[in-house]
């Protein structure tokens, strides 16, 4: 008799926390273009990386050093390097682009996904899901607008945090079917952070005064937000949650006009809509078929499923 009001509990916990999440990562890109105003944005990220582990310090005392055993140190290295690209990527593009269009850019991974999984995972796309992935490029070319005055390389350069996202997402999936989700996040914010520090010494500047607090909320907020983001989905559907990430553009959109003076261009905005649109069906296609391998005896899930 209870079961229908505490799946209905945890279904607005698993919102709550997305909605949470998603305002803190939101936050976390407002903190990155802040210090940039002294910091270059290769090391606003290894003070990302770096204050990002000292917030999961506690997950690690919790679970003891038996948390970080693993035979896959090679994997994690090479994940980690693909999401390293990422990472500067996508941080100089926060700093370079408007940042509602670097943010609306950054929505394009889940269809460089898609087609990552058919080239290294094998999975087996039809075209309703393929139109999805079409129609949204379609939203990324309404953004980027190859050919006309808006054209800037810092677009490419979020696409290229995109799509080196996309990889770094693939390689979560094989690593997930034997390492413990805590793991993996602590795994690879440690190996983030000698990464992210070559870089960033070519460029070093010591902080000073306030940048210092934008750095530290930067990483702070960026681990915290990840945390809810894993949980959320724990929680709940993939398909029910993916909607209230495009919250951060909100979020983002808001903070760009009051503190930087940028306005949202319709162009950002419908792209922004249709890759949204996209998204959503990518993923309620994802989480009807996730069901029918639960249901149906005859789906084999370590075979090809097709999309």
């Amino acid at each position: 008799m209870n079961a229908a009001p505490a799946q209905a509990s945890q279904v607005t916990r698993a919102v709550g926390l997305m909605a949470l999440g998603t305002v803190l990562f939101g936050f976390m890109a407002v903190c990155i273009r802040l210090a940039s105003e002294q910091l270059h944005p290769f090391e606003i990220a290894f003070f990302r990386n770096f204050f990002g582990f000292v917030v999961l310090l506690p997950i690690l005392f919790r679970h003891g050093p038996s948390l970080l055993r693993t035979d896959k140190l090679g994997f994690y290295i090479g994940r980690c390097s693909i999401g390293m690209v990422s990472m500067l990527a996508g941080f100089w593009a926060i700093v370079n682009l408007p940042l509602a269009q670097a943010i609306a850019l950054s929505y394009s991974t889940p269809l460089f996904v898609t087609i990552a999984a058919v080239i290294v995972l094998g999975e087996v796309v039809r075209a309703r899901r393929w139109t999805a992935v079409i129609v949204g490029f379609l939203g990324v070319l309404l953004i980027v607008q190859p050919g006309s005055q808006s054209f800037t390389t810092g677009s490419l350069v979020a696409l290229l945090a995109a799509v080196a996202s996309a990889s770094a997402a693939i390689s979560i999936k094989f690593l997930s079917r034997t390492e413990h989700p805590d793991a993996i996040v602590i795994w690879t914010t440690m190996l983030w952070i000698p990464m992210s520090l070559v870089p960033a010494l070519m460029v070093w500047e010591t902080p000073a005064g306030i940048t210092w607090l934008w750095i530290v909320l930067a990483g702070s907020l960026g681990s915290i937000a990840h945390m809810f983001w894993t949980r959320a989905l724990r929680l709940g559907d993939a398909s029910m949650l993916t909607p209230i990430s495009f919250l951060q553009i909100l979020v983002v959109g808001a903070f760009g006009w009051w503190l930087f003076g940028e306005t949202l261009d319709r162009w950002t905005v419908l792209g922004a809509a249709i890759i949204f649109g996209s998204n959503v069906y990518i993923a309620r296609r994802e989480a009807k078929l996730a069901r029918q391998a639960v249901t149906d005896p005859e789906i084999n899930p370590e075979t090809p499923t097709p999309r």
